[in-house]
């Protein structure tokens, strides 16, 4: 038969964490000892208490389908979780459970989004934002603010970015690839604007709640105006490390959050059983794992950009929260190495990889093509050595 793939996948750009990664594999493969710093997944094991719940589940014979939005137990530990750390009030028929928060952004986007209508996404953004909004035919429009305002879109430009087709507002908190928290009082401006524009819906990604070095985490659904028109997206990857369990939820408006469980009905119906047993563990119980392994991330965020600080030219500031590093490196820009020039981020981080086997992504994917993303979710000790490697390379640039 012809090959023709439709118009939608062609047009789709393939994950460039997930492409790097891969490219890390196969160099490992060929003997190469490659420290892979691409990936945005915690090295620690999920807490074993959580194991047990799910091993417990197992034997109680949680092993059948589940209600699409999520089992009705897991979606009111959710609603408490909600109440008791964001201020947010849900009911359980505002709760849908979905298999991984990736999922839960893809059912907004196909929800809300209709062709031609544009959403906003600050920048820099997780790399699939872009692509969901695409798939659903909408206009991503980028909002971008640099490392010299510490990533944070100011009021100003949100205003400005606004059209009469402006739909949604997407946005992450701590943000991949950044690690930026907005605080209380930069929320707060943010929806002050949006006070004036009452048919935007805000996404906030919240999935890195838990690794946030700078205090409370604040939810902008909780201001009392954003509460009818926010939907709260969350997970257990990376606070509870459960990346492998693909579990998220999102807390939205009961119209919206009832269109979103009919779209996951046609695709994949409700996530796996006893993994949502465990997730009511994971919510119900004290968080000394999750503050432990949060506790580790600083300590390894402050020894990477002491580290990466002191290369010239490199530009590094220290996030608050998640357990990624972007620093700019544009100054490197137009160098060469034996390999060619430098002249972009996709080049600097292909350099990386060839002549450190140093593995990180191109800021190119995240919307800024100055950066790079690193993730210090590895070891200490691989931590100092990817530094050694990338100051050695450095030597090889002219």
């Amino acid at each position: 038969m012809e090959i023709k793939l439709s118009q939608r996948v062609q047009q789709m750009a393939e994950s460039e964490t997930i492409k790097m990664s891969q490219k890390a594999r196969d160099l490992a493969a060929q003997g190469h000892q490659v420290i892979n710093l691409s990936l945005g997944e915690p090295d620690f094991d999920t807490p074993q208490f959580i194991k047990d719940a799910a091993t417990q589940a197992l034997a109680d014979g949680y092993t059948k389908y589940t209600p699409v939005p999520g089992l009705p137990e897991l979606r009111k530990a959710i609603q408490q979780k909600f109440s008791r750390d964001n201020d947010l009030h849900f009911g359980l028929d505002e709760i849908v459970v979905s298999n991984g928060a990736k999922q839960s952004l893809a059912n907004v986007m196909l929800a809300y989004l209709d062709p031609g209508d544009e959403a906003i996404v600050f920048t820099p953004y997780w790399v699939s934002y872009y692509e969901m909004i695409r798939m659903a035919d909408a206009i991503p429009v980028l909002v971008s603010a640099g490392i010299e305002q510490d990533f944070k879109v100011t009021p100003q430009q949100l205003k400005e970015a606004i059209t009469s087709k402006t739909r949604m507002l997407l946005f992450s908190s701590p943000c991949n690839p950044t690690g930026t928290v907005y605080a209380k009082e930069e929320l707060v401006a943010l929806a002050e604007v949006l006070k004036d524009y009452p048919d935007i819906l805000v996404v906030s990604d919240e999935i890195y709640e838990y690794i946030n070095f700078k205090g409370k985490h604040f939810s902008i659904g909780s201001i009392s105006h954003m509460r009818d028109r926010t939907v709260t997206v969350n997970g257990f990857a990376k606070g509870f490390a459960m990346t492998g369990w693909r579990l998220g939820y999102m807390g939205a408006p009961g119209w919206l959050a009832k269109a979103c469980s009919k779209i996951q009905s046609q695709f994949t119906s409700g996530a796996n059983a006893f993994g949502q047993k465990a997730g009511v563990t994971a919510l119900d119980s004290p968080l000394d794992a999750t503050l432990e392994m949060r506790e580790q991330y600083r300590r390894r965020r402050d020894l990477l950009s002491e580290l990466l600080g002191k290369l010239p030219g490199w530009k590094v500031n220290k996030p608050d929260g998640a357990f990624y590093l972007f620093p700019d490196i544009s100054a490197y820009f137009m160098k060469s190495s034996a390999q060619g020039p430098i002249r972009d981020a996709n080049d600097f981080a292909e350099f990386l990889l060839d002549q450190a086997h140093v593995a990180t992504v191109s800021g190119t994917a995240f919307g800024d093509d100055r950066c790079i993303r690193i993730s210090y979710a590895a070891s200490e000790k691989d931590l100092i050595e990817a530094c050694h490697r990338i100051e050695k390379a450095m030597h090889q640039l002219w």
